[in-house]
């Protein structure tokens, strides 16, 4: 039988090692490849695209592309790829955001190496896997934006950042305004293109316009 392959994406070099490490003990999974962004994964596993790897392992916050904006590409691209989110970060928007844009299942850090291994098992089967707490955060993401119809299910950071972007603030702006960092500034971004359904910034501030949301001075 053929061995499973396996992707990682993480802007932490030691943690890329210590996966890979662990993950090439295991004798059905070959580490085939790892990058340190989600724009360098999206341009390498581009040139596999004859023998794409079976499993991406994709960090969440990473300061070119976040996780859930590189899984939303690559996912568009590669439909059968599974993507199975390795953070530390446990928002409930998220978790949700992740899971939307076509990541398989969602795994905290902090879990065992036998659950990671598990997880991973069960995602290249097209299993979903997540912890109790990680069902629980999905769960009330998605009720919270049931409950905002009007707001396009955005939280109230995301719709400052929206707001924001509609005056025509740079990510640096943004972050210096809201006392984020810049890594979080693009997380949010995504988050926002992906909700709104929109490809750039302009059309984010178009449709905050249109919304009404932004007051003319």
């Amino acid at each position: 039988m053929s061995k499973m392959t396996v992707f990682l994406v993480d802007d932490h070099e030691m943690v890329r090692l210590g996966l890979k490490t662990y993950l090439m003990l295991d004798p059905d999974i070959d580490v085939i490849g790892e990058a340190s962004g989600g724009i360098d994964a999206i341009d390498q596993i581009s040139q596999r695209s004859d023998e794409l790897p079976d499993l991406v392992l994709m960090d969440l916050m990473m300061p070119d592309m976040d996780g859930v904006e590189a899984t939303r590409q690559l996912i568009l691209k590669y439909p059968k790829l599974r993507i199975v989110m390795l953070t530390s970060f446990m928002e409930d928007e998220q978790v949700v955001a992740a899971i939307q844009a076509g990541a398989t299942s969602y795994v905290l850090k902090t879990v065992s190496a036998e659950d990671l291994i598990y997880a991973i098992r069960g995602a290249y089967r097209g299993m979903p896997v997540m912890s109790g707490e990680v069902s629980q955060a999905l769960t009330r993401g998605l009720r919270k934006r049931a409950a905002r119809p009007d707001d396009e299910g955005l939280t109230e950071r995301e719709k400052e950042v929206l707001l924001l972007i509609a005056d025509g603030k740079s990510n640096k702006d943004i972050s210096d305004e809201l006392h984020i960092s810049i890594k979080t500034v693009k997380t949010h971004v995504s988050n926002l293109l992906m909700k709104c359904e929109m490809q750039d910034r302009t059309q984010l501030a178009v449709f905050a316009h249109r919304k009404g949301w932004v007051k003319l001075s």
